[in-house]
């Protein structure tokens, strides 16, 4: 009975140790998780951060967003215009077309002593520049010589026009016809579209243009492509 006794106590001392052991010991690690798969997501276009990422541009192209690609953008808009866009001085007062050929028509009051308003007109057609001009120094007589003046307004090319003479009597097709005129005077500009070109061509008293100069030079200023 004294063994079995001693026996017991001793099973239940090593017991106990071993359970404290047990609990002083530290957990085992967790295993890592287990790696997943990223779920598919829908493909964003990259936005490019840099003008190494732009796409190739033609030979010569301006760089994109500089001055130069910005005032090319505006020249080629404004070379080839199929009509143009102005700003008629407030003396200038409107008038009906005479003919369906006319886009505008404006008179301008009359000074120093001429008898009439002057007229401006402003059409386009096509035939180049040069052969325009020359159709109306025929208008001023066989000896008229025109004054030329090459300006770039708002990327248009513009052709300014001074001829001085007697206008010869007779009209265009579809417009009244006039007496001979001495003493008078044109002032006009031609702009240069390409295949077809755009005149405002003013007519009157030699007095009554030379005065009116000052606005017409604004107006051709105003000059840009629609």
């Amino acid at each position: 009975m004294k063994i079995s006794a001693w026996a017991s106590l001793t099973a239940v001392v090593l017991g106990t140790v071993v359970s404290a052991g047990a609990c002083n010991k530290p957990p085992e690690p967790l295993p890592p998780p287990e790696k997943t798969a990223d779920k598919a997501s829908p493909s964003t276009p990259a936005i490019p951060t840099s003008s190494s990422e732009l796409p190739a541009m033609p030979p010569g192209h301006p760089p994109i967003g500089s001055a130069a690609a910005q005032s090319a953008a505006s020249a080629s808009a404004t070379a080839g215009s199929d009509d143009i866009a102005y700003d008629a001085p407030a003396a200038w007062t409107s008038a009906p077309n005479p003919s369906p050929m006319r886009k505008a028509t404006f008179k301008i009051a009359k000074s120093g002593g001429d008898a009439d308003d002057a007229e401006l007109a402003i059409s386009s057609a096509a035939g180049g520049v040069e052969a325009n001009i020359k159709r109306w120094e025929g208008q001023f007589g066989p000896e008229a010589k025109a004054k030329t003046e090459a300006r770039t307004v708002h990327g248009l090319k513009v052709t300014v026009v001074e001829i001085k003479g007697k206008v010869a009597g007779g009209g265009m097709m579809g417009m009244p016809a006039t007496a001979a005129k001495d003493n008078q005077m044109l002032l006009g500009a031609v702009v240069d579209a390409g295949d077809r070109q755009h005149f405002f061509k003013m007519v009157g008293g030699e007095k009554t243009v030379t005065a009116a100069k000052k606005d017409f030079d604004k107006f051709v200023s105003s000059f840009r492509g629609k």
